[in-house]
């Protein structure tokens, strides 16, 4: 089954699709890669493939869907369990590791993404907020990465994917709202941490090119202006 054929559908700035992206480069994966365009129509196969979310990513594997990135992470280390462990080994870091992405998702990017949306008062507190949520994962860093590089240990792992998929849109609050929000004293060891991921070799061809989203961002923030007028 490992060997069957792999496609991944997805999008340039979607940081879910860059985790599906990250893992099968882990695992020496070879797949065919469709973008799709956010701003256009959705694609027929996207449709299909997905039709309860209509959202990438979408993992196509021996002609069988699977959606979205923290299944998709987790069934990639199923499927190629020879390569580099995704998850961690134990339960019990298992678990933490699945509960502090659970928060990223759920909690901390919903302030990250009003954050870019937003203007004024409504998008400097949402900034606030996400810098607020950083300094609480910089203390689940030191919890998970026992003393070693990353989340996952000497390797990235499921929460390096997790939280590192966003570091473009990090990079991108920061520029809208003119201050730091993985900052060298406030979250000193995330800041380190982001410098290996970002130089990782399953991460560094799929990082986002900052300036390219912070205009793919303005695109969103006006959409989202406008939407709100009318």
């Amino acid at each position: 089954m490992a060997s069957d054929k792999v496609k991944l559908l997805g999008a340039w700035q979607s940081p879910y699709a860059m985790r599906a992206r990250i893992a099968l480069q882990m695992k020496s994966v070879e797949y065919e890669y469709e973008e799709e365009d956010l701003l256009a129509a959705k694609s027929d196969l996207l449709l299909k493939s997905n039709p309860i979310y209509k959202k990438v990513p979408v993992l196509i594997h021996a002609h069988r869907p699977v959606s979205e990135s923290l299944v998709i992470l987790q069934y990639i280390d199923e499927v190629w369990a020879p390569g580099p462990a995704i998850l961690p080994a134990d339960p019990y870091d298992r678990a933490i590791a699945r509960f502090w992405a659970a928060y990223i998702d759920d909690k901390w990017f919903l302030h990250l993404r009003t954050s870019v949306l937003s203007e004024g008062q409504e998008a400097k507190s949402a900034a606030e907020e996400s810098a607020e949520g950083l300094v609480l994962l910089e203390e689940a860093f030191t919890m998970c990465s026992k003393g070693q590089k990353f989340f996952g240990g000497e390797r990235i792992g499921y929460l390096d994917i997790v939280l590192g998929s966003f570091l473009g849109w990090i990079r991108v609050t920061e520029q809208r709202a003119n201050s730091s929000l993985i900052d060298e004293s406030k979250t000193p060891k995330l800041f380190e941490w982001a410098q290996h991921f970002c130089a990782d070799v399953a991460v560094k061809d799929v990082m986002h090119q900052t300036d390219k989203l912070f205009e793919f961002a303005k695109l969103l923030a006006a959409k989202h202006k406008s939407s709100r007028e009318t």
